[in-house]
């Protein structure tokens, strides 16, 4: 069994004012910090932190089957972060007013404290979203199928299968979509660093660009997993009742989330027959959201890499 490097997690982004782009970065996560890179106008702007771990205060969030829903989360919060200070680095003239309730918030409760609050709505409207359209809606339509499949077994089945062909609609609806174009090239660009990093070769523009843009451990992987493992864990629950299987749904999904996040994990760590076939449908889905970077774009990848890894290899190991 092959052991892999780590390299943490990453996250593209695109900051825009009335549909054209101005501000593109990447976000890279480490085993101690946190970097965010945006390439703007006159170059490269980064920002480093040492952010302080929840599982340092509280161990228990670190375990097994519990990590997995607490980094779901955080990546949400980090991602919304990366956008704020993404939109702090457009060109003056093309920052937008803010509102009279983003004023009325800064007043009331402090610029920090607004921010703060600003990020947690903003994940939080993300994740309502995630679970919206990928969990509640495929249970609401294959409960009108109800009259037609009487079986909880094919029911469920019905509303797994449906749950899958919505996700894949979503990603391929995306890929029309000018701008997201260029976030998923940003995507490639992530995936050939880290795959060059953890490969161990030289750290050249050269070397990241002749990598693959797919990896096992990404976000799109991660969903298709979470959407797998639904289908098993919620075969379990079978209930006539439309709100009692959407109630239902709600209180299963944090166990969904965790168990997926340990099978994409393990995929992640490891390079054997049956690593790569768990990460081979995501990586097969990567290719509606992966894009053939160019240069700049896998330089902005490397120096946010570059800003996070550890002078010591084996940090990095998950």
């Amino acid at each position: 069994m092959s052991k892999k490097k780590g390299s943490g997690e990453s996250k593209e982004f695109r900051t825009s004012i009335g549909g054209q782009a101005l501000i593109e970065g990447v976000m890279m996560r480490g085993p101690t910090k946190e970097a965010i890179v945006v390439r703007t106008k006159d170059g490269l702007v980064s920002k480093v932190e040492e952010p302080k771990l929840l599982k340092d205060r509280y161990p228990i969030v670190g375990w097994p089957f519990v990590r997995g829903v607490v980094n779901f989360i955080n990546s949400m919060i980090i991602g919304t972060r990366a956008l704020m200070f993404s939109a702090d680095h457009m060109p003056e003239e093309e920052q937008e007013e803010p509102s009279k309730f983003d004023l009325w918030v800064e007043k009331k409760f402090g610029t920090e404290r607004a921010e703060k609050m600003i990020i947690v709505f903003s994940a939080f409207l993300g994740i309502a979203f995630s679970v919206g359209l990928f969990m509640l809606l495929p249970t609401f339509l294959a409960g009108l199928l109800s009259g037609v499949i009487e079986t909880g077994i094919l029911r469920n089945l019905s509303e797994g299968v449906l749950r899958i062909l919505i996700f894949v609609t979503y990603l391929w609806l995306t890929t029309h979509l000018g701008q997201i174009k260029r976030v998923w090239a940003y995507h490639g660009a992530e995936h050939k660093a880290i795959t060059c990093y953890e490969k161990g070769l030289p750290f050249t523009v050269e070397n990241v660009m002749a990598q693959s843009k797919q990896h096992p451990r990404c976000g799109t992987s991660f969903l298709f997993i979470v959407m797998i493992v639904s289908i098993l864990v919620f075969s379990f629950t079978s209930w006539d009742s439309l709100w009692v299987r959407i109630a239902l749904r709600l209180l299963l999904l944090p166990v969904v989330v965790s168990i997926s996040y340990e099978i994409i994990r393990l995929a992640g760590r490891y390079d054997n027959f049956v690593t790569r076939m768990i990460s081979a449908p995501g990586k097969a889905l990567q290719r509606l959201t992966t894009r053939e970077p160019d240069e700049e774009m896998v330089e902005t990848a490397m120096e946010a890499l570059r800003l996070v890894m550890p002078e010591d290899a084996q940090e990095a190991k998950w």
